[in-house]
């Protein structure tokens, strides 16, 4: 694992959630992820959790999201800052990817600066 493949994880579901293609964005995740976003009030779990968060909040709010910067924590964790915008407006995000060996997502903690 390396600090490239964070890079390229994260290009590919900031990738998929601006073309609303959740099918794609459900590829990038481990049955088992864990995506825990204070900043909604949930927690969303596995592939049915991603769809719905995908298109509770990117989908429904017509949200476009721009890669800011990468902070690599470990071989297999990463905090990517991002820019949000759509129908509420602008906000500054930051997402704590971790992956597997294969590369995959398994937990994301997201929340808002």
């Amino acid at each position: 694992m390396t600090a490239n493949t964070l890079r390229t994880m994260a290009d590919a579901l900031i990738a998929a959630t601006n073309a609303f293609d959740t099918d794609t964005a459900v590829t990038l995740f481990t049955p088992d992820t864990v995506i825990d976003d204070p900043s909604t009030g949930h927690r969303f779990d596995g592939h049915a959790g991603v769809r719905d968060y995908i298109e509770r909040y990117f989908i429904s709010y017509h949200t476009v999201t721009r890669f800011l910067s990468i902070e690599n924590i470990s071989e297999v964790r990463a905090r990517v800052r991002v820019d949000f915008t759509g129908d509420f407006g602008h906000e500054i995000g930051l997402l704590d990817i971790s992956v597997n060996a294969d590369g995959l997502i398994t937990h994301i903690d997201a929340d808002l600066e």
